[in-house]
């Protein structure tokens, strides 16, 4: 594989698109040797093949306002890779979404879907309609037009969204909805449906249990656990609720949120009422974090900052995308961070990952970390196709099975001579193999 040239061609054809060319040459770096030692992936243009989406569509969204005023926002939808199953990812309404963000996450998508062990392949969508500030019945009627255009393309054994920024069980209703009225059917064609009509249960907090699951793996490898350990983690949204739950349950004191504002420095620790009134926050539909140190005087409000900069044990960005950089990466390991954990897609930039690996901080990447929503919404499609409804805790015991796996994966392929284990290296690899073997079989399509 010329590593080079593939990149170069690239930037070419997508100039611009500085997300998805990142995500392309995190992977591409990692999995070079495995490539070089295969030749048939290189004779069959596996890589060539597998860094473009199969398709990708635009649409506009045409919607009528509360006042009556036409607003428009545009659609997307990356179908990225099926080799394995239905493409699988999750749809994002916000005023940053764009097509480089949603190939970047489609890309992703990929390797975190075939390391869930589930037949899902990768996909992602999404629009720049930002929810927040919206009222329910102009909520429900960007859905609407969204699902005009979006359900000619998708089906439960075809393409399967979910949820992700911006689109919560509300916002999934309307979608189904519409869907369901178009296609004149009852069928799993979205995840992270309400439970009166279909949803799993554990879906919510899935994403964040499943990274504290991973995390606990990681903890165990230097026979340790999370009890007594201090936990920065960024975001206040559901991935950060689903995490605090979780910490808290096993000994762990959380002692920072953050959003667009700043972040908020709790050294008593996050639990109990000031959970839940993070719940009550998150649904004011406030963007901000910094009432919490209003509500509760023993935080601290720090403006227009992250919380790395906070001495912690094990740091959990939750939040989006190269949120941490290597500055907040030097600040950590000077503070002594024991682990880091990306919860988030591509939380960290490469300098940052770059100074983790240099300093033998074990880092998971978020395609290993945060792959518990994507592995329970699998688990979401299985009862939707059974006409089945599982416990909390067989959805959960599922899920925990499903991030032990994962993780054993990635010491397999990531363990290197010195015995570090380089989780990124590991994840990719094992997420490539499967998905690249599947393509061989099934010829060039």
């Amino acid at each position: 594989m010329n590593l080079s040239n593939i990149l170069n061609n690239l930037e070419k054809k997508h100039p611009g698109e500085l997300e998805y060319l990142q995500a392309v040459r995190e992977v591409l770096e990692s999995i070079e040797e495995v490539v070089n030692e295969n030749p048939h992936f290189d004779s069959a243009k596996i890589i060539e093949r597998l860094v473009e989406p199969d398709r990708v569509l635009t649409f506009k969204v045409p919607w009528l306002d509360d006042d009556g005023e036409v607003q428009v926002n545009l659609g997307y939808r990356v179908q990225f890779n099926n080799s394995i199953g239905s493409y699988k990812g999750g749809l994002r309404f916000h005023p940053s979404v764009n097509l480089s963000i949603l190939k970047f996450l489609g890309f992703e998508q990929i390797f975190k879907n075939a390391l869930t062990t589930l037949p899902m392949g990768g996909g992602k969508g999404g629009s720049d309609f930002n929810p927040k500030g919206k009222s329910d019945n102009e909520i429900m009627r960007f859905c609407q037009g969204f699902m005009l255009e979006l359900w000619k393309v998708i089906g439960p054994d075809t393409d399967v969204p979910a949820g992700d920024i911006g689109v919560g069980g509300k916002e999934i209703g309307y979608l189904y909805g519409m869907y369901k009225k178009l296609a004149r059917e009852n069928t799993g064609v979205l995840t992270g449906k309400g439970l009166g009509w279909g949803g799993s249960l554990v879906r919510p907090e899935a994403t964040g249990f499943g990274g504290v699951y991973f995390t606990h793996e990681m903890l165990k490898t230097k026979g340790d656990s999370f009890k007594g350990k201090t936990v920065a983690i960024s975001g206040f949204g559901n991935v950060a609720w689903g995490v605090t739950l979780k910490l808290n349950e096993l000994g762990a004191k959380v002692v920072t949120i953050s959003g667009p504002d700043g972040y908020v420095y709790d050294p008593e620790g996050i639990a109990g009422e000031k959970v839940d009134y993070l719940l009550e926050l998150r649904a004011s539909n406030q963007d901000i974090v910094a009432p919490y140190a209003e509500e509760f005087p023993e935080a601290t409000f720090v403006a227009r900052k992250h919380p790395w900069e906070v001495k912690c044990d094990i740091a959990m960005p939750c939040a989006t995308q190269n949120e941490l950089n290597g500055e907040d990466a030097t600040m950590l390991i000077n503070n002594g961070v024991q682990i880091v954990a990306e919860v988030s897609n591509m939380g960290c930039t490469p300098e940052a990952v770059t100074a983790f690996h240099e300093n033998k901080i074990p880092f998971g990447p978020g395609k290993a970390v945060n792959a518990g929503g994507v592995a329970v919404s699998g688990i979401e499609m299985s009862q939707n196709a059974m006409k089945l409804s599982w416990s909390t805790e067989e959805v959960d015991q599922k899920l925990v099975n499903i991030m032990s796996s994962i993780h054993e994966v990635c010491i397999k392929y990531g363990t290197e001579e010195d015995g570090y284990i380089n989780y990124v290296k590991g994840a990719n690899i094992g997420g490539f193999l499967k998905v690249a073997n599947a393509m061989l079989d099934q010829g060039v399509i």
